[in-house]
């Protein structure tokens, strides 16, 4: 697993360069448009929310005495749940939407490596597919992402070990990031089911592309721009490179 995530993480590189090899650029302006209005209104809707949170857990606090200091550190606490949650949301909800516009990009990046495309998709009816198959997996995703969240931030507020949950918790969230970009390639090889096998089965992989997709998802306004194109690119690369290990080098 940890050859798999170095190389999921190397990939980036060779993206960028691919990225301008096939003018690739081009093809993300609706994709970046939406991860832009996307990401301004969860930021917009965490802020609001972060003190309405923060003032329902400061209630729980019945006494008088440390009751401002309770409240300013049940601010912090609404602001890092809403932190976490916004971003598990924007990212699940950013795949799912772009899904039938990220499919086409990963097939030109698989016609110039193998000189072929497996099971082409094109017209409405492929990318109505995509967008279904977008939501079904980035729900499903979704799901399960929170239900190992929820713990592992309740455990992050342990002293002294509650720092290995939070670099869990940041695990957790780059596995299935790689996850929805990995299912931009394998839509066109398996059916939903043999596509959640194969992720599991290069976990590696998947966390490798996330970790970095994590990372350029944390600066400011420039990573909301850059992720997508960067992260489909390396996924699409990563992936193919498992599926063809003969082929793609």
């Amino acid at each position: 697993m940890i050859k798999g995530i170095f190389n999921g993480i190397q990939a980036y590189f060779s993206a960028y360069t691919l990225l301008n090899k096939l003018n690739l650029w081009r093809f993300f302006a609706i994709p970046v448009a939406i991860s832009f209005i996307l990401g301004i209104v969860i930021i917009f809707t965490a802020y609001g929310l972060s003190s309405t949170i923060g003032d329902y857990i400061a209630g729980i606090w019945p006494f008088s005495w440390g009751k401002e200091m309770f409240t300013d550190i049940s601010h912090i606490i609404g602001g890092l749940i809403v932190l976490a949650l916004g971003i598990v949301i924007f990212k699940h909800t950013l795949m799912a939407l772009v899904s039938p516009f990220m499919s086409p990009i990963s097939e030109k990046v698989e016609q110039y490596l193998l000189g072929t495309v497996h099971k082409q998709n094109s017209g409405l009816k492929a990318q109505t597919s995509a967008l279904a198959r977008g939501i079904r997996l980035n729900f499903r995703n979704l799901l399960v992402e929170i239900l190992w969240i929820i713990p592992f931030f309740i455990f992050s507020f342990i002293p002294v070990i509650g720092i290995v949950f939070v670099f869990l918790i940041f695990l957790v969230q780059a596995y299935y990031a790689g996850f929805g970009n990995m299912d931009y390639t394998l839509e066109r090889y398996f059916p939903y089911k043999k596509s959640v096998e194969f992720v599991r089965k290069h976990r590696g992989i998947a966390i490798g592309n996330g970790i970095v997709f994590m990372l350029i998802l944390l600066i400011p306004v420039v990573g909301i721009l850059i992720v997508l194109p960067l992260s489909v690119v390396a996924s699409t690369l990563t992936t193919l490179k498992a599926l063809h290990p003969e082929k793609v080098y």
